[in-house]
């Protein structure tokens, strides 16, 4: 287990599932020591319905996320440079990271996590899929930083 980096970005294809969930996680497992925020190769998408009610389903709180992209965080004055660590979770999202670390000297992670939208048919086998893709998360944290510190 390493030590929290002071600063941490999660990114995905569209900031509306898998890296808002990662941010909402890390935020409410390992507090507010740890700069954490989330942001997709595109901004397309509004934060998606049953990423916040699996993430209600471990009180995490999702539903005031706001999605933005790469290009919004850069033009917001968030420096990716001031990141000490990027989390790709999908592999769209760690070519862009990649991309635009050529000109800092900032440590890429790629997380393969599945991407829950589009599977299942039914409500309930929907929501298995969101529940493995957060479980998939909660298990990655837990194996780069322990177990969680969270104060409740």
């Amino acid at each position: 287990m390493l030590p929290l980096p002071q600063s941490i970005l999660f990114c995905c294809d569209h900031n509306a599932v898998r890296s808002p969930m990662a941010e909402g996680i890390m935020k409410k497992f390992y507090g507010s020591d740890t700069y954490v925020q989330s942001v997709g190769v595109n901004n397309d998408m509004e934060i998606d319905g049953f990423a916040i009610a699996v993430c209600e389903e471990i009180n995490v709180e999702l539903s005031r996320h706001r999605s933005r992209s790469f290009d919004e965080m850069e033009r917001w004055g968030d420096d990716l440079s001031s990141f000490d660590l990027v989390v790709a979770l999908s592999p769209a999202s760690q070519r862009r990271a990649l991309e635009l670390t050529r000109y800092f000297h900032l440590t890429v992670e790629y997380w393969p996590i599945l991407d829950p939208t589009g599977l299942g048919e039914t409500r309930d086998t929907k929501l298995a899929s969101y529940r493995q893709t957060r479980d998939q998360i909660v298990g990655h944290l837990k194996d780069r930083w322990g177990p969680p510190v969270e104060t409740a």
